[in-house]
């Protein structure tokens, strides 16, 4: 009886991996071996750093809310616990494209915070 070696399924496979190997440099997408060790590193560093991404776009909204808040003589924290003691819910994102982009809209914000931190309920 000849030998079999479900080649279909093993080609499939090694197929996936050089497949997600393409665009890395040399033997590391070409050989099975390289490609398989290179895809699997890969992606850890994406299962990663999709988490750090939102930690890194967090640090970003942060920042910029705190340059805008300073710009009207108020520290990030001081506006932030303002916004909470005056029941405002807006995210830091929103909160940040404002800043960048709406710095009036930024500024009633500001005066809503500064109200609430002033004379609280």
């Amino acid at each position: 009886m000849p030998r079999a070696t479900n080649n279909p399924a093993s080609r499939r496979r090694r197929k996936k991996i050089l497949d997600r190997a393409k665009g890395f440099y040399s033997g590391r997408r070409k050989l099975i071996r390289n490609a398989r060790e290179t895809v699997k590193r890969a992606l850890r560093y994406a299962y990663r750093d999709r988490r750090t991404r939102k930690r890194d776009f967090r640090t970003l909204w942060i920042a910029r809310i705190n340059a805008a808040a300073r710009a009207n003589d108020m520290p990030y924290s001081r506006f932030m616990a303002g916004l909470r003691t005056a029941g405002v819910e807006v995210n830091r994102k929103m909160l940040a494209e404002l800043a960048v982009h709406d710095p009036a809209a930024f500024n009633e914000y500001v005066k809503r915070a500064q109200s609430a931190l002033s004379n609280p309920q």
